[in-house]
C-alpha cells in the first residue's frame, strides 16, 4: 500500500510539474500538402532560429504546431479562428500562398492576430490601412519583385515580355505592379498577359505557350507556383528550340518540388531565372555566422538535409530563420505575461521599435519595422528592393544569385 501511495504522489507530482510548465505556441498556418517543400523549409529555419534560446523566451517553452490549410483560404481562417480561442496561442506563423492572408486582412488586423510572413509576397498582404496593423513580412513584397524582374528582363535584352500569371489575387496584384514598372520606360507599350488557373497540366501550358509564341515576345515573365511551373517549362522545353522563349520567373517555383520534376529541362533545353531574396548558401566562402546556422540546422534535422545536403525551398528557410530572430529581439525587449493578448499588443510595439540591430542571414536588421501610415506603407517590411536578386538552378538543384537590383549587396 505504501509503496502504491508512493507512486501516485510522484506519478501525481510530474503530471503537476507537466501542467505547469510555461508554454506559448506559435501556429503555423502553410500548405503541407501540395508545397510541402516550403513548408518544411519555413519550419525548419524558424526552429533553428529558436534552438539558439533553447526554444524558450523569458522561461516559456516555444512550440511550433503546424496546420495545413492545403492551400485553401478557408481552412486558413479557420486556423486563425482556432488561435484566437485557444490561450496560449502567442501569434501565426505564415505560410506561402497570398490568397487567404489578402482575402481575410480585414478579419486578421480586426482580431488582433499577430501575424508574421516569411514567404507570402502579395503586396496587400502589409498594407491594411490603420495604425492596427498586426501582419509584418520578412519577405519578397511584390510591390518591389515588379521592378526586379522588369529591369532583369531588360538587361537580358527583352524589352517586350510577355506575362503569363496565375489567375489569383496574387496573380492579379503582380499584374498591377509589373505594369506600373514597364510603363516607366515604355509609357505607350502595351504589356501583353495570358492567365492560367492552379492545376494546369502540360498539354493545357503547350497550347498557352503556343499562343505567346504567336505574339512575338522576346521574353515571358512567370507569376505562379512550383507544381504549374514545372508544367510551363516542361511545356517549352517541348516546343522547337528555335522557338523557345527565356523565362523570367517569380519565385513561387521554388516553393515545391518543382526541380524534381522539371530539373532535367533547365540550363540546356529552357533559359530561366528565379526571384530571390540575396543571402545563398551556395554563395561560397560563407561567413562564420552563416556557417554556424548551416551546422546547425544540418545536426537538427540531419534527414532533410541528407539526400541533397541542402535545404529545399532554401528561401522558406532563410526566411524563417531571419524573421524568428526578430521575433526573440522583439521579446527581449517586453516582459511577456500570461495574457496572450497583452503579450500580442507587446510584441506588435516592439516589432515597430527594434532597438537593437539583429543579425540575420539576409543581413542586419536596422529597425526593419515602424508604425505603419499611408505615407509609409512599407512599414511592415522587413526587405526592400536592394535586397533582391535573381538566382538560377545549379545541377544539383539549388540556386545560387546572378544578377542583384542595382543598388543591392
Amino acid at each position: 500500500m505504501k509503496i502504491l501511495l508512493l507512486f501516485f504522489c510522484l506519478f501525481s507530482s510530474v503530471c503537476l510539474a507537466a501542467n505547469s510548465e510555461k508554454v506559448f505556441r506559435i501556429y503555423h498556418d502553410a500548405d503541407y500538402s501540395n508545397l510541402n517543400e516550403s513548408a518544411e523549409a519555413i519550419k525548419m529555419g524558424f526552429l533553428t532560429a529558436l534552438d539558439e534560446v533553447d526554444n524558450q523566451i523569458q522561461g516559456y517553452k516555444i512550440e511550433l504546431v503546424a496546420k495545413d490549410h492545403r492551400g485553401n483560404s478557408n481552412r486558413s481562417l479557420l486556423h486563425f479562428k482556432q488561435f484566437l480561442k485557444d490561450p496560449n496561442a502567442l501569434l501565426v506563423l505564415g505560410g506561402v500562398h497570398s490568397p487567404p492572408y489578402i482575402k481575410f486582412r480585414q478579419f486578421i488586423n480586426e482580431n488582433k492576430a499577430l501575424l508574421l510572413v516569411p514567404w507570402a509576397a502579395g503586396g496587400s498582404i502589409t498594407r491594411y490601412p490603420s495604425k492596427e496593423n498586426w501582419i509584418f513580412r520578412l519577405s519578397v513584397d511584390d510591390t518591389k519583385a515588379g521592378k526586379v524582374l522588369i529591369n532583369y528582363a531588360k538587361q537580358r535584352g527583352c524589352v517586350a515580355p510577355h506575362l503569363l500569371l496565375e489567375d489569383t489575387a496574387w496573380g492579379r496584384s503582380n499584374y498591377d505592379t509589373l505594369l506600373e514598372e514597364y510603363k516607366k520606360t515604355k509609357p505607350n507599350n502595351a504589356l501583353p498577359v495570358s492567365w492560367f488557373n492552379w492545376a494546369t497540366k502540360e498539354n493545357e501550358a503547350r497550347i498557352i505557350i503556343h499562343n505567346i509564341i504567336e505574339s512575338e515576345p522576346q521574353c515571358i515573365i512567370f507569376v505562379g507556383n512550383a507544381i504549374e511551373g514545372a508544367e510551363f517549362v516542361k511545356a517549352m522545353a517541348s516546343i522547337d528550340k528555335a522557338q523557345r522563349l527565356p523565362i523570367v520567373s517569380h519565385w513561387g517555383i521554388t516553393t515545391g518540388n518543382f526541380f524534381e520534376v522539371a530539373g532535367d529541362k533547365l540550363s540546356a533545353d529552357v533559359s530561366l531565372a528565379v526571384l530571390q531574396s540575396c543571402f545563398s548558401f551556395e554563395t561560397k566562402p560563407l561567413s562564420a555566422f552563416s556557417e554556424q546556422v548551416f551546422s546547425r540546422a544540418k545536426r537538427l534535422f540531419p534527414t532533410q538535409f541528407a539526400t541533397h545536403g541542402f535545404v529545399q525551398a532554401a528561401p522558406g528557410f532563410i526566411h524563417g530563420y531571419d524573421i524568428a530572430k526578430l521575433l526573440i529581439a522583439a521579446a527581449e525587449q517586453i516582459k511577456l505575461t500570461d495574457s496572450v493578448a497583452t503579450n500580442r499588443a507587446l510584441l506588435k510595439s516592439a516589432f515597430e521599435d527594434l532597438q537593437s540591430p539583429v543579425s540575420g542571414l539576409v543581413k542586419t536588421y536596422q529597425r526593419p519595422f515602424s508604425v505603419w501610415s499611408k505615407k509609409n506603407d512599407s512599414a511592415h517590411e522587413a526587405l526592400t528592393v536592394q535586397d533582391l536578386c535573381m538566382g538560377q538552378y545549379q545541377s544539383n538543384g539549388s540556386i545560387k544569385p546572378v544578377y542583384s537590383y542595382p543598388g543591392s549587396l
